[in-house]
């Protein structure tokens, strides 16, 4: 199928999703011969579109696309947990389930975030489309009681290595694809393409 196929698009009008146009596209099976070219099989495309709905985490995948890493709070002066900040973001308290507050800690994680440990393989799923092999971080950062999973696109991991965020501001793809790590004093050129220091 061409990446330039006609595709469909959702709008939201009066608080419903409202879809318009082809989701569904129709292309050949495509016989599968052996070396004297007797049919053993056919493949059998498959498209299919979800409709995900962010619903309250919408503005920490907005955010990623603007070079931003946004929190939330617990702001509740009755909960033991109040002033605590979450990454990955939540929309209320575990604690108390108040609605938290959004906070931008783009700057504590371009200052303070570190390696808190790490995991590096070569296979991870059948549908991933990081480059292999894929280094996975676990991210902690100053001041914040959780610790987000990441990937390093630049270098080695060590426990305890500095790192800063990038943000993929070009076509962002409003997924968590939008945000990386490497470490600290990486030179812009080294950033894959897409990506900023936000």
């Amino acid at each position: 199928m061409s990446r330039n196929t006609v595709r469909g698009t959702v709008k939201v009008a009066d608080g419903r999703y409202k879809p318009n146009g082809p989701f569904s596209v129709i292309y050949p099976n495509t016989a599968i011969r052996n070396e004297e070219g007797v049919l053993l099989g056919v493949t059998n495309p498959r498209d299919m579109t979800y409709i995900h709905s962010y619903g309250g985490e919408a503005p920490f995948f907005e955010g990623l696309g603007q070079g931003k890493l946004l929190g939330t709070r617990c702001d509740n002066s009755d909960c033991a947990a109040q002033g605590s900040v979450f990454v990955p973001f939540r929309i209320h308290c575990p604690d108390c389930l108040k609605k938290n507050t959004i906070v931008d800690i783009t700057e504590i994680a371009k200052t303070t975030a570190h390696v808190h440990t790490f995991m590096i393989t070569e296979r991870t799923g059948a549908f991933n489309t990081l480059p292999k092999p894929i280094r996975f971080v676990n991210v902690e950062f100053e001041g914040i009681c959780t610790i987000l999973m990441g990937s390093l696109a630049v270098g080695e991991p060590k426990i305890g290595m500095k790192v800063v965020p990038i943000f993929r501001t070009n076509d962002p793809t409003y997924t968590i694809l939008d945000l990386f790590w490497v470490p600290v004093g990486t030179d812009e050129a080294e950033l894959p393409e897409g990506f900023t220091f936000g």
